[in-house]
């Protein structure tokens, strides 16, 4: 078996006192949060960053406090998947999908991404991430 480690983050924005997040549907169909594989020599945050400037052409602002990692096995390739995501706020920026990889980004509310997931722990962090930001 393979070991894996991916970083990505929650990225955010505020329209009209509304938290908005940005949720990027992939080739494959599923929807989900920025994240890529970390390089040499770079730590989570920089890979996390990097990772959402590639993917959807934004570079928010890491807010403190926040990491939660997500553990997962992928019995098509043997692998054992660790994916640690960060919170970020971006504001008057523009998402640009990655077309090699994305067929999709966008804003959604709360509501309206918690739909739209098929996997229960990208719900997870999205309920996580929603209550920090309401502390």
């Amino acid at each position: 078996m393979k070991y894996e480690k991916s970083c990505g983050i929650i990225v955010f924005t505020r329209i009209n006192g509304e938290i908005k997040y940005v949720i990027e549907q992939s080739i494959n169909g599923f929807y989900g949060f920025p994240k890529g594989h970390v390089e040499q020599g770079e730590t989570e945050i920089q890979t996390a960053i990097r990772e959402v400037y590639e993917e959807v052409g934004l570079t928010p602002t890491v807010i403190n406090g926040f990491r939660e990692t997500v553990e997962y096995y992928i019995p098509s390739v043997d692998v054992q998947k660790t994916v640690v995501y960060f919170l970020g706020e971006y504001n008057n920026q523009e998402i640009t999908p990655q077309k090699e990889e994305l067929l999709n980004a966008d804003i959604y509310t709360f509501e309206e991404a918690k739909c739209l997931f098929t996997h229960q722990n990208n719900v997870d962090l999205l309920i996580k991430a929603n209550e920090f930001l309401s502390k």
